[in-house]
This record gives structure tokens, sequence and C-alpha cells, in this order.
């Protein structure tokens, strides 16, 4: 055998030894991923809730036979919603049909310049010009017609009565004077369809004075799009047993393009933070919503060292945006909250909303009386899911390792869960609600709106449309401005704590708007608001006055006192737990102006947590994770709208002169 034949050989041996250790790898590395992956698990439980459903239709068939009458009814009732929009929309067409005699000669007919005997009235031009066809015209040369048209609307746009010049097409158009004669004919034909199309829709005067003019709202998120929320159980299991199912594919893809040096990943941790498992995260979580979307956007907000950025910018993401229910849907819940005839008991109701978050989306409407208000409603079969929603994400994070050991994990999750059954409960945000407005009454520079109780239920809650954008909307106003957004949101942080012991513990941004002509922060969304022990506010107080006095004995003492720590940790916890209170005690040390836009305390603050996180004994007291989620919110704030801010004097008027002991 000659030498290049046994070369040959050689190779093609090592080959193989290559492509079998690495179905040896690829074999133990997908037991591995079998044996800790949570779907065995899922799989299981999906087999024996099938044996006890099977196992309880034989015992109990007519428990079985009423569910089975539920999903007929929910399939009935979408059937009906959907032939009405059919009928409704073909009474539409029907009622048009005898004032239309034109239509079936054509287009040629309906373009046909009139005569002098023949000049249309406004209701005639303006009736046809919602039925002609735009197709004669390009695309461009309408928007190029449409926006001069905009331009002179007040000009060209006159009573019905007063006769006005016309302007030719080809003038407005642009374009070359041979072309006059061609655009003539349609001149009258392009000015009926852009008095249709650029014509404001007329405000009944009567309606304005009711409501005092037209309140702008912020607009829904562009991403966001129209997705049924599952509203069973099963639903929702099937929807975290597809992502679970779809992070181990991906995970195993991502090794497998790693060993094949094919650009994957080398490492686990890697692999399940790739950017396809971060869709799937995003998009399960923004299908679902509810609690696991919260815990999602609650983890957005937290430290690299804590949750890593791969999977915190996923969660941004979800922070971002959120879907809305399908029309549908909203209906079913507004007929089972309100009663059938809601829709009488309204003016006009918005069907699509203008927000939409974890718990629920947001609806414009107006009362019968001419009130305008915000109609929050609830997704179904959020507030029945939470402890499965919470414990089905957490278990696969926790599964995949992705929270180090001193995060403290499952006590987050006790405090989220309780949180959030407050949240999901609308009768007690409305209580809040008006307690806060009552509380925050003799502070002018603060509105809280009034609450609709005839409107109001569990699931939906209805309140006074206010003016004003959300906080992350004001980051390009004056500074004039963003100075007093700063002062006023730290202000009533610290007023909420010290003066009134009740917090609005949600740092969510859009849960405060700013009205400019008034200069006033509008407050809403109080479901995560909560009352505070005046002992623990007390002991707190003391933490703070000692920070501010530069007393480091002081917080390690109060700290230990308060539970912070057990006084067995080493002494490099104890330096790292002091010296972050020092660090946000700074704002209230330093008597001038503190440059918020241009501090290091996030940095510093970075760097202590890997210490805290590896040396920490004990959990934190459960009050602090709604107090800190606050103020780091609040702090992160002043530092995005860039301002410099004296604290001292809040320091002095509130912590030490408004606290009652």
């Amino acid at each position: 055998m000659s030498r290049r034949s046994q070369d040959l050989i050689g190779v093609l041996r090592g080959l193989q030894l290559v492509a079998e250790a690495c179905s040896r790898e690829h074999l133990a590395l997908s037991k591995h991923l079998w044996s800790n992956s949570s779907v065995r698990e899922l799989l299981a439980e999906n087999v024996s809730q099938t044996r006890q459903t099977v196992r309880q239709a034989g015992q109990q068939p007519a428990d079985e036979l009423k569910k089975v009458q539920q999903v007929l009814l929910e399939t009935t009732e979408r059937s009906y919603v959907v032939v009405k929009g059919i009928c409704s929309l073909l009474e539409t067409k029907l009622s048009m049909m005898p004032q239309l005699p034109g239509v079936a000669s054509g287009r040629s007919q309906e373009r046909r310049p009139p005569t002098a005997d023949q000049t249309p009235t406004s209701a005639q031009s303006d009736l046809d010009a919602a039925n002609l066809d735009i197709s004669s015209i390009t695309l461009e040369e309408f928007e190029d017609i449409l926006s001069k048209r905009n331009k002179n609307r007040q000009v060209s746009l006159r009573t019905p009565t007063t006769q006005s010049k016309q302007v030719p097409l080809a003038q407005v158009a642009g374009v070359s004077p041979t072309a006059e004669g061609v655009f003539a004919r349609d001149t009258q034909y392009v000015d009926n369809l852009l008095r249709f199309v650029a014509s404001p829709s007329p405000v009944p005067p009567e309606t304005a004075s009711r409501t005092g003019g037209s309140i702008d709202v912020p607009e829904l998120s562009k991403v966001a799009k129209q997705r049924r929320v599952p509203a069973s159980r099963l639903g929702r299991m099937a929807s975290f047993g597809g992502l679970f199912a779809g992070l181990g594919i991906g995970t195993l893809n991502e090794l497998t393009k790693g060993a094949l040096g094919m650009g994957g990943s080398k490492t686990m941790r890697e692999a399940l933070l790739s950017p396809a498992n971060a869709e799937r995260i995003v998009d399960t979580l923004c299908k679902v919503r509810g609690a696991a979307l919260k815990i999602g956007q609650i983890l957005s907000i937290q430290d690299s060292s804590v949750v890593s950025p791969q999977l915190a910018k996923a969660f941004e993401r979800v922070r971002q945006a959120a879907d809305y229910m399908p029309d549908w849907q909203v209906e079913r819940v507004m007929n089972t909250q309100l009663g059938p005839g809601w829709r009488q008991r309204l003016s006009s109701f918005e069907d699509k909303p203008f927000a939409a978050a974890s718990i629920g989306q947001v609806h414009r409407a107006t009362l019968n009386d001419g009130m305008q208000v915000a109609i929050k409603i609830q997704y179904p079969g959020v507030a029945q899911s939470i402890e499965s929603d919470i414990d089905n994400l957490v278990g696969m994070l926790k599964v995949w390792d992705v929270f180090p050991q001193g995060f403290f994990i499952d006590n987050v999750v006790r405090v989220a869960k309780r949180e959030l059954q407050w949240e999901v409960d609308y009768d007690r945000e409305a209580e809040y609600t008006e307690k806060f407005r009552q509380m925050i009454a003799p502070y002018p520079e603060y509105y809280v709106p009034r609450v609709v109780r005839d409107l109001t239920t569990s699931s939906v809650l209805t309140t006074e449309l206010i003016p004003g954008v959300p906080l992350d909307k004001c980051f390009d106003l004056s500074y004039e401005h963003r100075a007093h957004i700063a002062a006023s949101v730290l202000k009533l942080c610290l007023r909420e704590l010290f003066e009134i012991e009740c917090m609005q513990t949600d740092p969510n941004w859009s849960n405060f708007l700013y009205d400019a002509p008034s200069r006033r922060l509008m407050l809403i969304d109080f479901g995560s608001t909560r009352f505070y022990k005046h002992e623990f506010i007390r002991n707190y107080r003391q933490v703070i006055i000692s920070a501010a006095q530069n007393n480091r004995q002081g917080v390690l003492e109060m700290s230990r006192e308060m539970g912070f720590l057990t006084g067995y940790e080493t002494k490099q916890m104890e330096q790292a737990h002091v010296d972050a209170v020092m660090i946000l005690g700074e704002i209230f040390r330093y008597d001038g102006d503190f440059d918020f836009g241009k501090q290091n305390t996030t940095e510093r603050l970075a760097a202590l947590v890997p210490t805290m996180v590896a040396h920490r004994l004990c959990p934190p007291p459960e009050e602090i994770y709604s107090i800190h989620r606050k103020l780091s919110g609040i702090f992160l704030l002043c530092a995005r709208l860039n301002v410099r801010m004296n604290c001292l004097p809040f320091y002095r008027e509130i912590i030490l002169g408004k606290f009652k002991d």
C-alpha cells in the first residue's frame, strides 16, 4: 500500500474518532439536560392531570358536562361577536347603496365633472369622496397633494355655501402645464377626495364644553400587537411548557454549533442566554402577561451582578412592550364585570387601548354626562394564576442557575406574590386611590384622579382621565421643568415614607404623568400601595439620619436591630453594607447642588453588590424590597433628568420636621 493511501486511511480514522467523541459528548450533554430539565416533570405532571381528568369524568360526569358547556358558551359568544360585526358591516353597505345610483356605470361616471346646473352640495360631495376610487393617481402624487392640502386646509375648506376659487390640480401637484388639460376634468374628483380624507372630524361644541377640551393620552407601544390572553390554567401551563422545550432545544443547538466551530456557544450559560432564547422568553411573557411578565419587569431593573446582562436586556424588552387583548375578549370581560348593557352607560368607548401593561390594559371612554374617563381592564385568568405563573418562571430560571446564591430569590418571590395579589384586586386599588387622594390633598403640586365607583369592580377600574405625559417622555423638556419634576418626585417619596407612612411602591415612570401647563404631577396606578408600621419607619429614619450625620457605627447598630444583618457577618460584609448606606446618604450630607447627572453613585453601589451577594447571611426585611425598589427608580429618574439639586432642605423639612413619633 502506498504512503498516500496510508495517510488517507489515517485521516479518515481520525475523523471517525472525532465523530464518535462528539457523539458521546452530545449524548452525555443531552442526558444531563434531560435529567435537570423541568420538561420531564411537566410531561409527567400533564400525564397525571390527564389521568385525573379521566377519572373525574367517570366519577363526576355532571361537573365535566358543565365545563364542556362553558367552553361551548365561550365559543358561542365569540361567534356572536363576529356575526354581529358582519351584520353591522352589511347594514352600513346596504344603507349606502340607494345613495349611489352611479356606481353601476363605473368610475368614469363618478368622475364626470359637473355641469353648471349640477353643482353638488356639500353633503353629496363628501359622500362621493368617501366612496370614490383613488387608484387613478399614484401614491407619491396623492401624498404630495395631501401634504399641500393640509397646509392650506383652513383656506381651502370653507363653509358649504361659500363659493371658493378652485386651484387647478396641475398647479397643486406641481406637474407641467401641458398636463393641465388631463387633470382639469379630475379637479372635482380629487377635491372631494381631499375633503373627506384631510378634513378633521368636527367636535360638537356641547361635548367640548362638557369635557373641557380634548385630553392627550400616551400612545401604545408600536411593537405591541393584538393577541389573546390564555385564560385557563392549562393554556398558560402549555405556554410555559413550550418555552421550556424551546429553551432546551435552543441551548442544545447553540452548544452543537459551538462544538463544531460554527459560531455557537461554548458554555451552558452562554448557550441558554443566546439571542434566539431571549426572543423566546420575550414572546412567551408578552403572550401570557400577568405575574410572569411582572417578575420579568422587576428583574429588568436589577444589577448586572444579580441578573446577567443578556437576560436583563431581554426583560427590558418585556418591560417596554406588552400585547393587548382582542376585541372579543375585552367584550367578554366587560360583559362579565359590568353586565351586557355596559356600553349604554357610556357615550363613547375606544376599542383599542392607549396603554397595556402586565396586569391589564387601559381604554379611553366618555360617560353620558361628558366626563372623560380611563377604564383599566384586567386580563382574564391573571388573578387566578399568580402562584403557578411565578412558580413556573422562577422554577425555569432556577433550573438554569440564573440567580446567585445570595440573591434569596425565594424571599423575593414570596414578597412579589403578595404584592401581585394586591395589584390584581381593583377594589383595593380604588380604595387606596381615594385614600391617597385625601392624604395628598394639602399639596397642590400633586393630583390623584377621582374614582368612578359605578364602573369599578374587582377586575375593572374606572377613573377620571387626566392630562400629562409619562416622566420618561420628559427628558427633553427645559431645565426648569426637569428640575421641578425631580424635586417634586423626590419630595413625594420622602413624604410617603416619613409623613403619611404610605407609599405607592411601583417605580414604573409611567405611573407619574407631568402636566406642563399646570406644573403638576399626576399620580396614577395605586395597586401596589401599602402602609408601613410606624416602628419600622422610625428605625429606618434613624438609619437615614445616621448616614446623613456620617455616623457609620450608628448605621451598623441600627441595621442589626432592623434585621439587615445578623451580627455574625464578616467584617467585609459589614463594611460593604455600611458603605452602601453611606453612599445613599450622600445627597443629604452635601450642602449644595448635588449633580445627579454626573454622579457615580450607581457604579459605586454596583461594585459592592458582588460582596453583599456572596457574604449575606439573611435576607433583608420584607419592607425593604418595595422601598428600595421605589428609591432606586427615583434616583435613576433624577439621573436621567440630568438635574442639580440641593436635597438638604428636603431632609430638614420632611425627614426631621414632618415625622411624628
